[in-house]
Parts: structure tokens; sequence; C-alpha cells
């Protein structure tokens, strides 16, 4: 399974934004990762539909959506309709996991389930093999920029160990905190996809540093 770079399009420059999508499209980045949050599953706001329009509009990538939100499933279409790829909804934000995680399926879309930094991989022995991707938060969700939490390098080895007990297919996604000093770790641990918000957007260099985490992983 081949090492992916996730751009988290949250930690871009809103005032440049096309600019800074087209930047992605000419990296080696895989993926566009986009949060969507609504101050109430998390003390942040984040852009919404008319935002996830533009960008989608001009990403030529894979666009994976994170929706850190109460009540994800009256939005689901809303998202394939915007043209989401894949659609991550939180563990603890789904009273009904199996039938949200069905219905992201129904609309053509990956799916994908979130935990966060102190939601243990149990809770998904009953669902992992219907999912496409579990990303484990390696920060407590909302803001960027925050420290990675050292337990998760725990949690992805877990996790590793559950897909392929199961023989799912899922990918391991992290989220949050990622750079090049932990990122071959994480690989090692089990991880598959990486998300990097502000240590790619916030560096000289973007594409420079896209690259670099890259083959950092290779």
């Amino acid at each position: 399974m081949n090492n992916l770079i996730a751009p988290s399009v949250l930690a871009a420059d809103f005032a440049n934004l096309q600019r800074d999508i087209e930047m992605v499209n000419n990296s080696e980045a895989d993926w566009f990762h986009i949060d969507i949050m609504d101050g109430v599953f998390v003390p942040n706001i984040s852009f919404g539909m008319p935002v996830l329009k533009a960008i989608a509009k001009h990403a030529k990538k894979t666009i994976d959506v994170h929706l850190m939100i109460v009540n994800p499933d009256q939005y689901i279409e809303t998202f394939a309709a915007l043209g989401a790829n894949i659609l991550t909804v939180h563990y603890e934000a789904c009273t009904h996991l199996h039938r949200t995680v069905q219905a992201i399926k129904a609309t053509g879309m990956q799916a994908g389930v979130a935990l966060n930094p102190h939601t243990p991989i149990a809770v998904l022995e009953d669902i992992i093999t219907d999912l496409d991707l579990v990303c484990i938060m390696s920060v407590n969700p909302g803001f960027g920029g925050q420290s990675f939490i050292e337990n998760t390098y725990k949690k992805v080895s877990q996790l590793k160990q559950l897909i392929e007990f199961t023989n799912s297919t899922c990918k391991i996604e992290i989220d949050g905190g990622v750079t090049d000093k932990n990122a071959n770790a994480l690989i090692e641990a089990g991880a598959n996809v990486l998300v990097a918000g502000s240590y790619v957007f916030g560096s000289e260099n973007p594409t420079e540093t896209i690259a670099n985490l890259k083959n950092s992983i290779a």
C-alpha cells in the first residue's frame, strides 16, 4: 500500500486559496484534507459548503473531507454532491455508526471514521471491515498547530493489528502534529496517510516541504 500525504487546507492562506490549491495540485501530495468544523462538536468553526465547492472546482486530487460536526448524517448527500471522495465522521458524534457508514457508501464515497485521542481502538472492532479509512487524531481536534500526542504510536500499532486480524483493507490516517520528525515512525507503526497542515503551509517552500515529507516515507 502506497504511503500518502494529505495537506490540510485548514492551514492554507484563505486570502490566496486558489493559489494554495494549485500548489497542492502541482506538488507530490496525494490528497486534499478538508476539515469541516461546526463550533459545537469542536470549539472552532471552519469553512462550510461554499468554500468546499470552490476548492472542489480547482482540486485535481482526491478530496478527503473530515467532518468534526454533530449530526453528520443530515449532510452526507450534500458533501457527496459537492465532490468529496472520502467522507470521515467522528465515532464520538455518531449514535448509529454502522448506519452512517452505510449511508456514506451508498452515495459512492469512501467511508472513514475518526477517533479522538481519548477514544480506544477497541470501539471499531465491530465495524472495521466496513471502513475504507480510520483517522487517528494525534492532537485534540479543533485547532491547527498543536503538539503531537505521543500515545498515537501505540494506537496506530493496535489499529494495524486489528486490521490484519480482520483482513480489513482500510487505510490508517494520522491527523495532527505531523512533521518530518515523526512521519517515518508513524509509517513504521502502520500508518498509510499523513495529514500535514501548518507544517506544510507554514513553511517557506510548501512544495519542497511536501516533497521532503513524501520522500521520508517512501
